[in-house]
């Protein structure tokens, strides 16, 4: 079989493999994809749709995919290790470590007085654990940097893209700032029009600047901190014990099980 290159594209003879120009490629990721910067996705993510009547959403969006919006209980604390099979590809494990380590702090400290719990990295009796991929996770929409969990009482991983490890300081810690933003129990800030399989509620109001927002939106702002706070503090106090009808319920995480 012959094959043959064509400007703006690649084809065989019979044609049917004919591939989009990356001009017309880039085009349909920006026009597709909710991003963080230059074609970078959340896992979780899906096909975005307009808000309802073209209004700007305007609340702090909390899973709900349980029938039943799951807060970490009052005083609890995560336990997490490194995946060590994950760091095999390093040259240096330690040095690995040691960064990454130091992006979790920043992350975590970007979120200042509204993180809900506490975090300590155990070898045993763990509750995530930091996988660090072999290899990219990329389609059409664009490429995955990072993805993690929503509160319960399982096991989980925090899982980190080779992507995410060459992007910028900044874009480093805004996208496991973001991340963390889902282990706290938050939700992608469309979920209620783009991700219906899985039910959310709004908490809350903001503008559209969030850390769970996406492309030049995606900020972590002082709302995003202060809904954050007062979700917890509301929720603990028994002041608020459902949302919108979607009642609250607290869980511990794996070891305390």
């Amino acid at each position: 079989m012959t094959r043959s290159k064509a400007k703006g594209g690649v084809k065989n003879a019979a044609g049917p493999f004919l591939r989009l120009s990356d001009k017309e490629i880039d085009r349909i990721k920006r026009d597709r994809s909710h991003v963080f910067g230059d074609h970078i996705r959340c896992k979780t993510d899906t096909l975005g749709f307009p808000t309802l009547e073209n209004r700007s959403p305007v609340k702090i969006v909390v899973d709900a995919s349980e029938g039943f919006i799951p807060l970490w209980a009052k005083g609890t604390t995560l336990r997490w290790r490194f995946q060590e099979q994950s760091l095999s590809h390093f040259a240096d494990v330690a040095a690995a470590k040691a960064g990454i380590r130091e992006l979790l702090g920043e992350a975590l400290l970007s979120w200042k007085d509204a993180v809900p719990v506490k975090f300590a990295e155990r070898v045993d009796a763990w509750d995530f654990e930091i996988s660090i991929k072999a290899s990219d996770d990329c389609d059409i929409n664009g490429c995955v940097l990072a993805s993690a969990f929503f509160p319960d009482s399982g096991r989980h991983e925090l899982e980190i893209y080779p992507r995410m490890l060459q992007e910028s300081r900044k874009e480093q810690v805004d996208t496991l700032a973001h991340e963390l933003g889902h282990v706290f129990g938050l939700r992608h800030f469309f979920a209620k029009l783009s991700e219906t399989a899985w039910p959310s509620e709004v908490f809350g109001a903001h503008k559209p600047f969030s850390i769970m927002n996406y492309g030049s939106k995606s900020r972590l702002t002082k709302k995003d901190r202060s809904d954050l706070k007062r979700l917890y503090e509301m929720a603990w106090s028994g002041a608020l014990t459902q949302i919108n009808g979607t009642p609250i319920r607290f869980v511990r995480p794996f070891h305390y099980s």
